[in-house]
């Protein structure tokens, strides 16, 4: 065995521990602020009211528990508007692709101008922060309620979250196939689609998948405001007051978003 001590573990410098003090701390100055405007002391009002949450979990699994009341639900209505809601999912987020290409590459710093890059980023960030409801309340306006004001919704917010993910793969994409194609006399459009597509191609297609799986859950809330979907017809059992088909409907939901779930893990684990 050796005789030589053993070295002592590596210190970190007084400046990085400066910063983790004022990050974390800072964070937990934050919490302690927002405790009493986002009304965390109300936490106890959840157990105050417990009959209600009761009441409304009888009428939620009263379905469950009643196999008669289970079968006469409208199956087929659910799972048809559930199917439609998926095909909104699908659209959108096809077309956010179509979308999020262009600006991805025009977005990317390694690609573009500054002066194209910077604004292209701009406009990302502004089309990610404009929430779907208020997107869909705008093509409704537009187009009338239905499934293609939902489309359009999801495609925006869609195309805005893919682009940035799109741009960020480009950038970190390894140079020297760029630099091989460029050799050989390309012209930029050359290096992108010789250079580029096939380096971040497999990324982009898990970033779409991703973002099909939570389309599928943004087009059931907006089918609360008519746009199309189950939602419409899960909102319209809430203020009825028809629990037990609230929940059927939820069921519906679940299953359908858990096998959007595995298909998109079964696609992605054969890419990457």
């Amino acid at each position: 065995m050796s005789d030589a001590p053993i070295p002592a573990p590596p210190k970190r410098s007084t400046s990085a521990l400066a910063f983790d003090v004022l990050l974390w701390g800072g964070v937990a100055l934050l919490l302690i602020i927002s405790f009493k405007p986002a009304e965390i002391d109300k936490f106890p009002e959840l157990f105050a009211g417990s009959e209600r949450m009761r009441e409304f979990a009888r009428g939620f699994f009263s379905a469950f528990t009643d196999l008669d009341a289970f079968l006469a639900m409208d199956w087929s209505l659910f799972v048809a508007k559930m199917w439609e809601t998926i095909q909104m999912a699908l659209w959108g987020t096809a077309l956010a692709v179509l979308v999020a290409v262009p600006l991805g590459i025009l977005g990317a710093r390694n690609i573009t101008p500054w002066w194209i890059q910077q604004p292209v980023r701009r406009l990302l960030d502004l089309i990610r922060s404009i929430p779907d409801l208020v997107v869909a309340l705008i093509f409704i306006t537009a187009v009338g309620l239905g499934p293609f004001a939902g489309v359009m919704a999801i495609m925006f917010n869609t195309g805005g979250v893919l682009a940035k993910l799109f741009a960020e793969a480009v950038e970190s994409i390894d140079k020297g196939p760029v630099e091989g194609v460029r050799a050989t006399g390309a012209v930029k459009l050359q290096e992108i689609v010789w250079g580029v597509i096939p380096q971040v191609a497999p990324l982009w297609t898990s970033y779409a998948l991703y973002r099909f799986e939570s389309s599928a859950r943004s087009a059931t809330v907006l089918g609360l405001i008519g746009a199309g979907g189950i939602g419409q017809i899960l909102i319209d059992s809430i203020n009825a007051f028809q629990f037990d088909q609230t929940g059927c409907i939820v069921l519906v939901i679940v299953v359908a978003v858990s096998m959007i779930d595995l298909l998109s893990q079964a696609i992605r684990s054969r890419l990457l």
